[in-house]
């Protein structure tokens, strides 16, 4: 499954759920709040932006956003919503894409780390946001926390929601350290519609390490937008990296 592939444009198209799901006030309205902080007065750089999902209110705060992305079906659908004066996007991958600038803050929500399916290229990951940073810059990285708990000796799969007309459930390949996520969504019909994307995925201390590889130090951790405390119960962090201000 290449990410070419994946993001496609029959996916661009129903990726949208406004006011649903991670589209939700409640989802975006942290998510921004947060992220308009870190950035203060400067400008903001998206790795994977996507639809715009998170780019696009956080423009309307007045936080000048450019985006990188390799889908351009996923463009297309953001460039509904704002055109490219408004949030340029550089088309490319987030390892290895130079986009022109300095910024205050570089950004890479819902899990999108974890598509860049070798260690290799999560470093390089981290190392192409430093490059795009001033000193005192921060990069914030939102990912879940792997669930193998969960998984009883023999067995690959954990279902991870499930819900009326809609399972989640990801099927492990734990010697790789990789994870297929699978969404199934029905109706009362017999018929399914199947969504799967591959990942690679990082434990914390291990992201804390890439960081380190790249110049940053671990600023905070915390379980959610909103600063929750992060705990050993905790399914997903949002971790802020900063490049050391020159002294």
């Amino acid at each position: 499954m290449e990410q070419q592939n994946i993001w496609d444009a029959d996916t661009a198209r129903r990726y949208d759920t406004p006011g649903s799901g991670m589209f939700a006030p409640e989802v975006v309205g942290p998510t921004v709040d947060r992220l308009a902080q870190l950035a203060g007065d400067g400008a903001a750089l998206e790795f994977a932006i996507g639809t715009g999902r998170v780019a696009v209110p956080l423009a309307e705060r007045g936080v000048p956003v450019t985006g990188v992305e390799l889908s351009p079906p996923m463009v297309e659908q953001l460039r509904t919503k704002v055109d490219e004066a408004t949030i340029p996007v550089i088309m490319g991958d987030m390892a290895t894409t130079v986009v022109p600038g300095r910024y205050t803050l570089v950004y890479l929500v819902y899990n999108t780390i974890s598509n860049l399916l070798t260690q290799a290229e999560q470093v390089e990951c981290f190392r192409n946001a430093a490059r795009h940073l001033a000193p005192g810059g921060r990069f914030v990285v939102e990912l879940w926390v792997p669930e193998l708990r969960k998984l009883p000796p023999g067995q690959t799969a954990t279902v991870w929601q499930s819900e009326p007309g809609y399972i989640g459930l990801d099927t492990y390949d734990v010697l790789h350290q990789h994870v297929v996520s699978h969404h199934f969504r029905f109706d009362e019909t017999t018929q399914a519609e199947l969504f799967r994307s591959p990942h690679r995925y990082i434990w914390p201390a291990e992201l804390d390490l890439m960081a380190q590889l790249a110049g940053f130090e671990l600023e905070a951790r915390n379980a959610d937008w909103a600063g929750a405390a992060f705990t050993a119960e905790s399914r997903s962090h949002v971790s802020v990296y900063r490049i050391p201000p020159v002294k």
